[in-house]
């Protein structure tokens, strides 16, 4: 299959070269540049599938593929209370597998409503007070799911999603009259919905006063590589953006340098993953985090519950909760007295472990291991025409096209993985086309992300999401349901992007188009 695929690619390369020659391009459009960009995750990060299955496969870097399937395996099934491996799901979780908010391991679906089984739902709750302070009582991922006989802190039968029109600064309509539509979601969540109180740093907040967003997930493929940037290079593309004037967070960069919040933990690496770029190694990413965090599931480095200590004092007063604890626990009966025991085992921090240490090995072999689509169609005309005039209204400045990667000797804050393990696939020195500046930045949305600071979401890759996951939503919350909804939520007055939007919305029709379809091939 390798070399069939490699052998369309040269056919296509071929054929691009006639083009042109026809065309006399400039020196910058030489083949060089397509055969480069075509390898979006390099040549040890690439796939060339594109099909549903596009965003599954190994990258040509993994070298154990049994290791990598049994960790898709992983990814995929449901969790349970007691039937291995997959056991160990809850007392509290936020969903029972994490392909359920990966549909087709990409970016999360728009829903109508918050309900953990519904296929691709991909949202997360982001509760916080009125100064964007995380409502401590519950978990910064909060859970609304429960195995008995514990109570989920949310019954999010009770959530309500609305979804409200947008008219911006334009009338949603473009100089030609073309018009668009814009939404946004508005969530409530009624008093009688919580199971706990509402607290910040121990301080109880009055209902009504919490201010309620969504997160949705994004795709996790090439994560590796991104991981693979080298640190130095991210650093020069804050002191790069910082001195052509960019206003940065001041969580992130201070001046001339790292401010002390921007780097992870004791670790010395920038933070690099999530919207709020909240992680740093991959090691300690998204997805080691999401298999204990999200179903709750102990392993050998984290023998604890992802869990509150305000829900194990409410959840060992529950009359309802100690009527049935030892029947569901006989082995935490320690004292015999339930509210005590109750406290006890979800406060524990030496919990049985329930994912063995080669499980996880092999997740994170294949977390590590996912390829990238190769971009698609780039020596069509219309596709270089977007893909010029991308860069020429400036959208290229924070959706930076490549990357080169270092030695790739990661590291792992949890000392799971020594540096540079060679149980995981590594992707040195290639050149990559994730078109992120890794780097984040404001666009003042009706009723934004959390502070307002979000990471430049990686482009790669992105054109096959219909085909991949059923959607194609974009944005954070999944608002934007095409990439014309998509650039225009970036036209804010106040927006870091405003400018390329005002240029994009003068261009015709017909180039408008061309930069979709540049991004949709991508």
């Amino acid at each position: 299959m390798k070399k069939i695929a490699s052998l369309t690619l040269w056919m296509a390369l071929a054929a691009s070269t006639v083009l042109f020659y026809a065309c006399k391009p400039e020196p910058e459009e030489a083949l060089s540049w397509l055969e480069e960009e075509t390898y979006a995750g390099g040549k040890l990060g690439t796939t060339f599938n594109s099909s549903s299955s596009a965003y599954e496969d190994p990258a040509p870097a993994v070298n154990d593929i049994a290791a990598f399937k049994y960790g898709e395996y992983l990814f995929e099934r449901n969790f349970t209370q007691n039937t291995p491996p997959f056991n160990g799901l809850g007392p509290l979780y936020i969903r029972s597998s994490c392909i359920a908010c990966h549909p087709g391991y990409g970016h999360g679906k728009r829903m109508d409503r918050y309900a953990a089984n519904d296929w691709g739902n991909g949202y997360l709750l982001v509760v916080t007070d009125q100064n964007g302070n995380y409502v401590s009582s519950l978990t910064g991922m909060p859970q609304t799911k429960a195995t008995p006989p514990f109570k989920a802190p949310i019954d999010e039968s009770q959530i309500q999603i609305s979804w409200l029109n947008y008219t911006d600064d334009w009338g949603n309509t473009f100089p030609d009259g073309e018009t668009y539509s814009l939404i946004y979601p508005e969530v409530y969540i009624p008093a009688s919905a919580y199971y706990v109180p509402l607290e910040v740093n121990g301080v109880e907040i009055p209902y009504g006063s919490e201010v309620v967003r969504l997160e949705s997930t994004i795709g996790i493929y090439g994560t590796g590589l991104l991981d693979a940037i080298p640190d130095d290079s991210l650093k020069a593309q804050y002191l790069k953006e910082a001195m052509a004037g960019a206003n940065l967070n001041p969580a992130m960069w201070a001046g001339t340098d790292w401010a002390p919040t921007g780097l992870y933990g004791n670790t010395g690496h920038p933070k690099r993953f999530t919207y709020a770029c909240s992680r740093g190694p991959l090691q300690d990413g998204p997805g080691a985090n999401a298999i204990w965090n999200i179903t709750n599931v102990t392993r050998s480095d984290r023998r604890k519950h992802y869990m509150t200590e305000t829900y194990a004092r409410i959840a060992s007063m529950d009359p309802d909760v100690q009527a049935q604890f030892y029947q569901y626990y006989p082995e935490f009966n320690q004292t015999g007295n339930p509210e005590t025991d109750i406290y006890n085992y979800l406060m524990s921090t030496n919990l049985p472990v329930e994912m063995s240490n080669d499980d996880y090995v092999n997740l994170m072999i294949w977390h590590r291991g996912l390829a990238v689509p190769a971009a698609r169609n780039l020596s069509d005309t219309t596709i270089q025409r977007g893909r010029k005039l991308f860069r020429e209204i400036g959208c290229a400045s924070c959706h930076r096209p490549s990357w080169t990667t270092g030695p790739d000797r990661f590291t792992d804050p949890n000392g799971f993985f020594t540096t540079g393990d060679q149980r995981l696939p590594r992707y040195p020195n290639q050149k990559i086309w994730p078109y992120s500046d890794m780097v984040q930045h404001r666009l003042f949305m009706k009723n934004d992300i959390r502070t307002g600071w979000c990471r430049t979401t990686p482009l790669w890759g992105r054109g096959l999401s219909a085909i991949c996951t059923g959607a194609s939503d974009r944005l954070h919350d999944c608002r934007a349901r095409t990439v014309i909804e998509a650039i225009m939520w970036h036209g804010s007055s106040q927006s870091d992007a405003r400018k390329s939007v005002e240029k994009f919305r003068n261009l015709s029709k017909s180039d408008r188009d061309a930069i979709v379809k540049f991004i949709d091939a991508i």
